[in-house]
């Protein structure tokens, strides 16, 4: 018992030293017009031996590598009387500082020209401050707090909008490294508008909506009605709020024609980013980002995957179950847009359609499990690759796969046991109510068959559906709430899906060469060009005898033809020219109508399935 106080006594001793010690940065402005920051951290109470910082290369919200510390240069090392020190450049992104007093200042120079959810944005407008891509950081400081200071605020006229916690003074604090690093902050001259929401224990907090945009206040104003109204129907689905840190979420959204489309999901905020000319006229469409990235708040940020826990900043944690974590944040999303009245019922049945697509009718969708798609998130989440890779044939997004699993889910519980996926979900979050208590597939398993109070079913479904490549009968199940899975377009033949943009096969990404149509990218196992054995670097120049120089000469060629029907291809390519056959296919896309649409009566029990499913549960 002693030794327990003495260690409890030190403890306490150490965190006290941290508070008093905390790391501050300074951030200034002097060239932002050419996109650049200077920033100091200076550290104390340093502990005696070589000084190891360093830049980040991954960021929470997102499961791939990312390097920021390409855009960090003028790095330079002070002791505590502003005497320069040595500073040397051990990796890319690594520096060390091997002789230093007890007080040390590093300074460098942050570029930053892409605003989106992951790095950087710099201009005269605003300072988008992503925090992994922002700060360098001392290992063995991680769990002290975190002061950060801006200059030249009111000469910008910028306001701070960011989940960290004021202290006045344009001085903003957060506990450690992990939260700081997860706490996104906009510099610019926002309009905001805020509420408060009651919990039904009484608990008040406050939601704050800051956009940063050409709109004026009356637009933001009408809008952040239309987030209410959401916010509402994502809160029904678990009964109440997340106790926010300081009592109060923040939505941070840009909106400009040139920024880069994302939504990064943190703690206590979302980080928005999107590509329009203005709020205004385009209410609907920018909220479905809202939509998913709220739903976050619960599902990552508090039912948390223990893969993710704590975050790794020096290289991307692998997850298994992304699946759970984006795929059903990415189902309930359209369900929800469509419950708040957002949508109408056929924008969701066109939603869920695509979803079912994804899963049937890909290889990875076909092939790979739930698991082994989360798993290939470290490349596939905004990763860099220059060279080609073969995800058209080993990789299905584990939004869609998750959300095509959640979806058969949500109706088998409905249908089997009077149950809902919005029960399983609340059920998720009391049995991991946070970070300090993450899952595990195996978990999500256990949680399922209390929920049913049937294991059997719940090990069928994750051998079959989450460790295994197997399908659901969604056919049958859509069934259930007077729903028909049926072809899009019967009798129509395929070679293969064209992309809507660019002149490219969305099998293989084929554009046109001006002698030929050039296929750029691996095509998709299984459709009928990959049959007929053409791949990336064939160049088709005649279809039947006629020459084909773009994608509209090919789609031309085919338009008359029928399921079953061949076409002969004379194609090119470093070993010559050569002819090949393709087998023209049915159309697999499939499409969602109900039962009226198709001719139908729907039964009683089927209507009041469906009704059940997609309406408000706001009372």
């Amino acid at each position: 018992m002693k030794k327990l106080l003495l260690a409890a006594c030190a403890s306490a001793v150490w965190a006290s030293s941290f508070a008093q010690n905390p790391v501050v940065y300074e951030f200034s402005f002097p060239n932002i017009k050419h996109h650049e920051a200077e920033i100091t951290m200076k550290l104390s109470a340093v502990p005696a031996g070589p000084l190891k910082v360093r830049m980040s290369r991954s960021s929470p919200g997102r499961y791939a590598t990312h390097e920021f510390g390409k855009n960090v240069y003028n790095v330079k090392a002070f002791d505590g009387k502003g005497t320069p020190i040595k500073i040397d450049k051990v990796e890319g992104d690594v520096y060390t500082v091997p002789a230093h007093g007890a007080d040390v200042k590093i300074t460098y120079t942050l570029f930053g020209n892409w605003t989106d959810g992951t790095y950087v944005g710099l201009d005269e407008s605003h300072a988008h401050l992503n925090m992994p891509g922002t700060l360098m950081w001392a290992y063995g400081f991680d769990k002290r707090p975190i002061r950060i200071h801006f200059n030249e605020l009111k000469a910008n006229n910028w306001r701070v909008a960011t989940q960290l916690k004021p202290e006045g003074n344009n001085t903003y604090s957060g506990p450690d490294l992990q939260y700081v690093m997860d706490s996104p902050t906009e510099l610019a001259d926002y309009k905001e508008n805020s509420w408060e929401v009651t919990n039904p224990d009484g608990r008040k907090q406050a939601i704050h909506l800051t956009i940063h945009s050409v709109d004026g206040q009356n637009v933001i104003d009408n809008f952040s009605k239309m987030l209410q109204r959401l916010v509402q129907e994502e809160m029904a689905v678990f009964g109440k709020l997340p106790n926010y840190d300081y009592g109060n979420y923040t939505f941070l959204d840009d909106v400009y024609p040139t920024v880069s489309g994302d939504g990064m999901e943190h703690r206590n905020s979302t980080c928005i980013v999107q590509p329009a000319a203005k709020i205004e006229g385009n209410e609907k469409r920018l909220l479905g980002t809202f939509a998913h990235e709220y739903f976050h708040s619960w599902n990552v940020e508090r039912i948390r995957p223990k893969t993710l826990e704590p975050f790794n900043f020096e290289h991307a944690n692998m997850s298994n179950e992304l699946w759970l974590a984006e795929g059903f944040t990415q189902y309930y999303g359209g369900l929800l847009l469509e419950r708040a009245g957002f949508d109408t019922p056929e924008d969701f049945y066109r939603s869920a359609a695509g979803l079912v697509n994804s899963i049937l009718n890909t290889p990875g969708g076909t092939k790979y499990s739930a698991i082994d798609n989360s798993r290939y998130a470290v490349f596939a989440d905004a990763g860099v690759a220059v060279d080609a890779t073969n995800k058209n044939n080993m990789f299905l997004s584990y939004y869609t796969y998750g959300g095509a699993t959640a979806l058969a889910l949500d109706l088998q519980l409905r249908s089997r046991f009077n149950l809902t996926l919005d029960d399983f979900m609340r059920r998720m979050w009391v049995a991991h109510p946070d970070v300090s208590k993450p899952y595990t597939v195996a978990d999500a398993q256990t949680e399922l068959a209390a929920l049913t109070k049937d294991a059997k079913f719940a090990n069928g479904f994750f051998q079959e559906f989450i460790y295994g490549s197997g399908k659901h009968d969604y056919a049958a199940w859509l069934d259930k709430a007077g729903l028909v899975l049926r072809p899009a377009r019967p009798n129509v033949a395929w070679a293969g899906r064209i992309a809507a943009q660019g002149g490219r096969f969305s099998e293989g990404g084929s554009r046109g060469a001006g002698k030929g149509l050039v296929i750029a990218a691996s095509t998709t196992f299984g459709t009928p060009v990959y049959k007929a054995g053409l791949d990336a670097g064939d160049v088709i120049t005649a279809v039947d005898g006629n020459s084909i120089a773009d994608e509209a000469a090919f789609n031309s060629a085919i338009k008359d033809k029928k399921p079953g029907d061949r076409v002969e291809v004379t194609y090119s390519n470093r070993t010559g020219e050569h002819k090949t056959s393709i087998r023209l296919e049915d159309d697999p896309l499939l499409e969602i109508v109900t039962y009226e649409k198709a001719g139908k009566m729907p039964s009683a029990s089927q209507l009041a399935l469906r009704n059940n499913w997609l309406s408000t549960k706001v009372n």
